[in-house]
């Protein structure tokens, strides 16, 4: 298989929520250090959110035993408020982040390019787990 065929996998969740909190919560940094991470051993210490074409973001996320840590950082392609998120990763592969909101809940798209490290079927769990976190966090407040 040549390197230049990308495979795009596809998460998604309902938050019951609307889409303006959603937005605020997925966005803004004081809320991103409280669901950027997967499991509960692990956290996200720090997070810095600059929400316009062209603005950077970094999560850093780490195990709470401290055995393990990286940022996960990138630079904002496309921002429609409330509606579409489009960045690249540091790594240069592509993300698409989609709020459709229904009544008072808000459906997430998020599409992304998968790495060529690790199982598509691993990074498509990890990738579902931050959203389920995002859901769990969300719906909490």
């Amino acid at each position: 298989m040549e390197t230049s065929n990308k495979v795009t996998i596809k998460v998604e969740t309902t938050v019951q929520k609307p889409v303006a909190e959603v937005w605020k919560y997925w966005t803004e940094s004081q809320h991103i250090t409280n669901w950027s991470f997967a499991s509960d051993d692990w956290h996200a210490p720090n997070a810095e959110n600059d929400l316009r074409a062209g603005g950077r973001f970094l999560t850093r996320m780490e195990a709470k035993d401290g055995s393990f840590g990286f940022d996960f950082g990138g630079a904002y392609d496309e921002v429609k408020p409330n509606e579409f998120i489009a960045y690249t990763l540091d790594d240069g592969r592509k993300v698409t982040i989609t709020f459709n909101s229904q009544d008072n809940e808000t459906k997430i798209i998020e599409t992304f390019e998968a790495e060529a490290t690790n199982p598509v079927e691993m990074q498509e769990a990890g990738w579902q787990a931050f959203l389920d976190n995002f859901k769990k966090y969300s719906e909490s407040l």
